[in-house]
């Protein structure tokens, strides 16, 4: 079940959402594949500090953040990843890993990466390890209004091909 919190914004919003219930899975590449959401789909959200300030990058679980670029395109002089201690309190209602990438209820700015609004939908994690959300990334963009930014990276065997493994 998604947090009670995104849940009552949805609603609010009259977003459309389909929940995926799978079994636990605590890596993006684990969630892809229990519940057979393509990797340029499924999206992660990563705490990043950006001079000093938490926001949130969101990306396609394929792919990895790009720490520089995140931070050329920012304009930031530096952008970190945040440290779970820093961030957990602000994620009441989540379990650590599996915070759904809507800052704006978490007072957090949110940076997408531009690979993710070329997908008609965006599957993401509602607040636990054992349920998504999937929603239109049209409703995504409205309800949240993240700055669209390139700051990813294919994993490299994305790069080599499956057949490299």
């Amino acid at each position: 079940m998604p947090t009670k919190m995104l849940r009552e914004f949805l609603d609010e919003q009259g977003i459309q959402y389909k929940a995926i219930p799978h079994q636990v899975a605590y890596t993006a590449r684990q969630t892809a594949s229990v519940t057979h959401v393509p990797r340029q789909e499924l999206a992660k959200t990563v705490i990043v500090k950006i001079d000093g300030v938490m926001a949130m990058a969101v990306l396609p679980a394929a792919q990895e953040i790009d720490l520089s670029l995140l931070r050329t395109a920012t304009g930031a002089r530096c952008v970190i990843l945040a440290r779970e201690s820093e961030f957990q309190d602000r994620f009441p209602e989540c379990e650590i890993g599996a915070m759904p990438p809507f800052g704006n209820l978490y007072r957090m700015t949110v940076y997408v990466d531009e690979s993710l609004t070329k997908d008609e939908h965006i599957s993401f994690n509602a607040g636990s390890h054992y349920e998504l959300l999937q929603i239109s990334y049209e409703d995504f963009e409205r309800a949240v209004k993240p700055r669209v930014l390139k700051f990813t990276a294919l994993h490299e065997t994305e790069l080599l091909g499956a057949w490299h493994l």
